[in-house]
């Protein structure tokens, strides 16, 4: 193992060459591969979404929880869960009747490579096993910001908590919402 190497722990190893692995730190190629895949958050949210070098480490580090898809050892998806008492400085946090519960993951970012998405089930399994894990770690809701309409699609069971008209650099609407586990 190279020193550069990211530390893991596989979760989950499919027959079809896909893993799902929990980063407990990340590898230099791996940053790279991460940091190529983001640029797809650009014309979505702005370029301030985009992982560069300099601000990746504020997403992988040992206060959250990355897993990613790797696809015949090529990155093409990820999730980051954060707990929600990580985010207690940010405004947004207070509007969730959770926040000091330690009960409550925060999804920050999840992304699969655009050519991956919709096809093979590769999304759903990536996010299946993200909220398996935090129900299995004692967690008992999972929330974050998303696009306006697109929470309904999860459960009958997640509710918006707030809806914000202007959500940082985005041209959308985005809600923040609660899913029960």
């Amino acid at each position: 193992m190279n020193k550069n190497d990211s530390i893991y722990q596989t979760i989950a190893e499919a027959s079809n060459s896909l893993k799902i692995k929990l980063i407990k730190q990340l590898g230099d190629d791996d940053k790279n591969q991460i940091i190529e895949l983001s640029k797809e958050l650009g014309p979505i949210f702005g370029n301030d979404a985009i992982l560069t070098i300099s601000n990746i480490d504020k997403y992988f580090n040992k206060n959250t929880y990355p897993f990613i898809a790797e696809f015949n050892n090529h990155i093409i998806g990820f999730i980051i869960g954060v707990p929600l008492e990580v985010f207690s400085e940010e405004s947004w946090s207070h509007y969730d009747i959770n926040l000091g519960k330690n009960n409550t993951i925060y999804t920050y970012i999840y992304l699969m490579k655009k050519n991956y998405r919709k096809q093979g089930g590769y999304s759903k399994t990536l996010k299946m096993i993200y909220l398996n894990w935090c129900k299995k770690n004692n967690y008992n809701y999972v929330t974050g910001h998303v696009k306006s309409g697109i929470s309904k699609k999860f459960s009958n069971s997640t509710k918006v908590v707030k809806i914000f008209p202007k959500w940082y650099n985005s041209k959308y609407p985005f809600e923040y919402y609660r899913r029960p586990l």
